[in-house]
Parts: C-alpha cells; structure tokens; sequence
C-alpha cells in the first residue's frame, strides 16, 4: 500500500533563497563623469597653489557646493582656514562675502535692513551681506544666539524675511563657517537646529610635515600672490548638481545608510542621535561623492568615507561619556566619535 498522501494544505515552502539585486546602472550622461572630474581637479589644482596639504578638504567642499549643502571649519588658529575659504571662493566665478562674528552684532548687520531714502521719502530695503553665492561667516561662535538664528532661514530655506517680506537668496548657495575650538571666552556654542543644518564639520588638522616643509618654502619668501582667474563657472556648477540628482542609490544601499543613521538613536552613549534631515543631506552628498568618483551610482565606500564628516557634529554625546573622556580618555571627543561611528559603519551589513 502506498504511504504516500495528499500534500498538506497550509504546510510551509521550504524559504527561497533571497534574489540578488541587481547590478547597479551607470546613469552618467555622456561627459558628466569628465566634468565632475575636471571640475574637482581644477580647485584642488587652484587652490592647492598656495593651501597646500588639504585636498581631502578641498573634495568635501565640493560635494557641498554641488550637494547645496553648508559647512563648519574647526580647528586652531593659523591652519588657513579662512585663506583656504577665501582661494575656494575665489576659484568660483560666483559672488562671495565674508562675515567676521563679533558678539555687538545684530541679524540686520546679516540679513539687511528697511531704511528711508531720503530722496524718494519712502522707505527700501538695504541688503545685507548674505545675499551672495559663497558666504564665509568667519569665527560664527563669537555671535550672539540672535545673530546665529539669522542665519537658519537663509540656511535651509534659501531666503531671509525682512519687514514681513520674502527675498530669495542666489543660487548656488553655500555658507563656510569658521571656528575656533579651544578658545571659548567671548563664544556661544552653535545651537543644535542650527548644527543640523550643516552638512559637514571638517575637523581641520595640522599639516604633514611635508606640507608644512613647502608652506614655509613657499611663504616664508614672502611672495606677491597673484590675482588667479576663476576656474569654475555656475554653470558647470548646476551642470553636476543636475548630474548628482540622477545618480541611482539602490534600495540595499539605502537600507544600509539608513541603518547607519538609525542605530545612532538607540545608543547608550549617545544622548540624542542623528535626524531624518541627516539621512537626506547623506544620501546628497553620497552620490555627489560617486559622481566626482565617475560612478552614476552610489556604494557602500561612498557612505563610509562621508559618514564620520556628515554626523560628528550631529551626535550628543551622553554626560557620563564626556566625563569619562575628560577624566581617563586620552583620545578627545573626536576620537570617541570616530570610535562611535566607526562601529556603526561594521555593524550594519554591508550590501554587496
């Protein structure tokens, strides 16, 4: 007699195995990965003429300049952080204001103010500073908390509000600030809204001691710097941020940039973790990053290499991690936040 039956209803199908994804799709139009090099190549070749040893940095502030995105400068005194925003603006041929913070300034002293004209007998509106394609806001910790809150809207919204009037801000635009983080008498720390509306905070370090043997070779003869001609239009400059906005970011890459962004909200040592805004700017500034890559389509390494740039500035840390750190922890803050977000970056799968 026969054992076998009829097959079971309701009975489990043995698990499919899961469906690789598919191979990501180059969605580079002709010449945009020969722009977007060409593009990068000319201000690191610009600029490094006279900043020498901060090509890295040179690279983030172009994803921010094409990603419209702001960033923070940090560092001590004397690494040019303010000759290297200057040569970075000055290699644009876009407008550029620099803001020196002072604690007697007032938002008008940024936004502009309603004057009267006394030849017309009415009243007009006086420009301020910000409205201009580059903006350095040099030492923006030594300005009240009013002062920096003028700069939010202008910041996210791309325009400023005077006198119940809306006016649009120019476009490219992209705010370079500058501070310094070992001097506080005189400062107010960066309120938290203001941080995440920063893409990147570039932790600026001392140079090599290469870089610094052809700085003083080439300063310290005290050279007549020459005016340099703009090597970067804004037209080149919408051209790549048009070519950004096409790279593909698979759903698994998504996923695993996303968890990154998530497990910083679930860990004890940090007190208050990074916001959807973050996960938004990232993925901007990712595929910015494979396109200067000449990929149209973003991978793992792109998440990776920008991670630690686009939340150490994001993350709060717990109380008892800083009192530690101050007390037995000989690394600083930044080398806890490496430390932290490195091990964000293991502990998701990495999509293949």
């Amino acid at each position: 007699m026969s054992t076998s039956g009829p097959a079971r209803t309701g009975a489990p199908s043995p698990a499919a195995p899961p469906s690789p994804s598919p191979p990501p799709v180059d969605t580079l139009a002709s010449g945009d990965a020969e722009a977007a090099a060409t593009l990068l190549s000319a201000l690191q070749g610009s600029i490094g003429q006279e900043v020498m040893g901060y090509e890295p940095v040179v690279r983030l502030l172009a994803i921010a300049l094409v990603a419209e995105g702001h960033v923070l400068l940090e560092g001590v005194p004397g690494l040019a952080k303010t000759y290297l925003v200057r040569r970075f603006a000055s290699s644009l041929a876009l407008s550029f204001k620099r803001i020196q913070f002072t604690p007697d300034m007032l938002p008008s002293d940024i936004v502009g103010t309603v004057v009267l004209n006394p030849a017309s007998q009415s009243f007009e509106y006086r420009r301020g500073p910000v409205f201009a394609n580059v903006i350095l806001a040099d030492e923006i910790n030594r300005a009240p908390p009013k002062v920096q809150s003028a700069l939010l809207e202008a910041m996210q919204e791309r325009q400023v509000t005077v006198d119940g009037i809306t006016y649009p801000l120019p476009r490219p635009f992209i705010v370079i600030a500058t501070q310094n983080p070992i001097e506080q008498e005189g400062t107010y720390p960066l309120p938290e809204a203001e941080l995440d509306r920063l893409l990147f905070r570039i932790l600026m370090d001392y140079p090599s001691p290469d870089s610094e043997m052809t700085i003083l070779r080439t300063h310290g003869a005290m050279p007549e710097i020459p005016e340099r001609p703009p090597v970067v239009d804004s037209g080149a400059i919408a051209r790549l941020h048009s070519a950004a906005s096409r790279v593909e970011a698979r759903d698994d890459v998504i996923e695993y940039l996303s968890g990154v962004i998530r497990s910083t909200r679930d860990d004890p040592r940090i007190l208050v973790g990074a916001s959807p805004r973050a996960g938004v700017q990232f993925l901007r500034s990712a595929k910015v990053s494979a396109l200067f890559s000449g990929r149209g389509y973003v991978i793992p390494e792109d998440v990776k290499s920008l991670a630690f740039w686009v939340l150490n500035h994001r993350l709060l840390l717990h109380p008892e991690v800083l009192a530690q750190q101050y007390s037995t922890d000989r690394r600083g803050v930044e080398g806890v936040l490496r430390e932290i977000i490195s091990d964000k970056l293991n502990r998701i799968p990495v999509p293949r």
